[in-house]
């Protein structure tokens, strides 16, 4: 059994760390939100008075942030968790935030002797209560190997990506292009009822076809034909349209640090920006059929 600090006890963060509770360890949580540590205390988690105490006593921290600040700040802050914990202590960030902010942690956490990934996730809510999460993990061959015993409590799928870094560019990738295909398929769907052309016909032709992509047939954007899509449920995220476009704008990020041509994603940040900034930010970003429609 490990002493375990969990930092971010969100829609995220908080069943990920209960997973790990269930699993035997003793797992400290911190955040903000007086709710959130209630909720972590009464399914058997353990409340931490500060960062400190929680950096002071856990044999791992794994910190879930909204952005690279945060990261940082929570980190490499007076007083936060680089100037308490213990030397050896393993770090697994699983935020998503920009790869630059990423080695740049990762880097301070091995030069006072500690282990540290950077391991955004994929799947949800849904799979972070399942515990079904897709890891996709940047550090040292020695780090990841660390860490897997605890991200195979929390995922299903843990994949090394490479060295610091590069779980974050594989996450942003990855959204960017879930980003553009859920684009491409709303947009199928707008023109097919235009063209009077059922839904379902084109649900049945398009994923057994050249047009089958994920955002079609695990995440429909459209009610009916696939009747576990938020789309059922009146676009209820899932996974909200706003933090989709926080991961089209880091995905920008990065292709303008690095000089990479992005027009696609540079449209999919533009169309998602537009769908936010008229209502849809707390909708599930498979709701931009809707804006696409003119209905949002």
């Amino acid at each position: 059994m490990s002493t375990i600090g969990f930092i971010g006890l969100g829609n995220m963060g908080g069943p990920m760390a209960i997973n790990l509770v269930k699993a035997g360890h003793k797992v400290h949580g911190f955040d903000l939100s007086d709710a959130a540590m209630a909720a972590h205390e009464a399914e058997g988690g353990e409340k931490a008075a500060s960062v400190a105490d929680l950096a002071a006593a856990a044999d791992v921290i794994v910190t879930m942030l909204p952005a690279g600040k945060h990261v940082r700040q929570i980190y490499e802050g007076e007083g936060g968790i680089l100037d308490n914990a213990k030397p050896g202590t393993l770090m697994i960030d699983s935020s998503t935030i920009d790869v630059d902010s990423a080695r740049a942690v990762s880097a301070a956490a091995e030069a006072r002797g500690m282990k540290m990934v950077d391991a955004p996730v994929s799947g949800g809510v849904a799979g972070a209560a399942g515990g079904t999460l897709t890891f996709m993990v940047g550090g040292s061959a020695e780090a990841f190997e660390a860490a897997k015993t605890y991200l195979d409590i929390m995922g299903k799928t843990i994949v090394h990506a490479g060295d610091a870094g590069t779980g974050q560019a594989a996450k942003i990738c990855n959204n960017m292009i879930l980003g553009i295909s859920m684009i491409a398929v709303s947009e199928a769907f707008v023109l097919a009822e235009k063209l009077g052309l059922d839904k379902q016909k084109l649900f049945d032709i398009s994923s057994t076809a050249s047009g089958q992509c994920w955002s079609l047939t695990s995440y429909c954007p459209v009610p009916g034909p696939l009747p576990s899509s938020p789309a059922n449920r009146d676009y209820q995220p899932g996974f909200a349209a706003a933090m989709m476009l926080k991961d089209l704008k880091l995905a920008q990020e990065a292709a303008n640090s690095a000089g990479a041509a992005t027009p696609l994603g540079a449209e999919a940040a533009a169309l998602y920006s537009l769908f936010c900034n008229t209502g849809g930010e707390a909708q599930d970003f498979s709701g931009i059929v809707k804006f696409l429609r003119g209905t949002s």
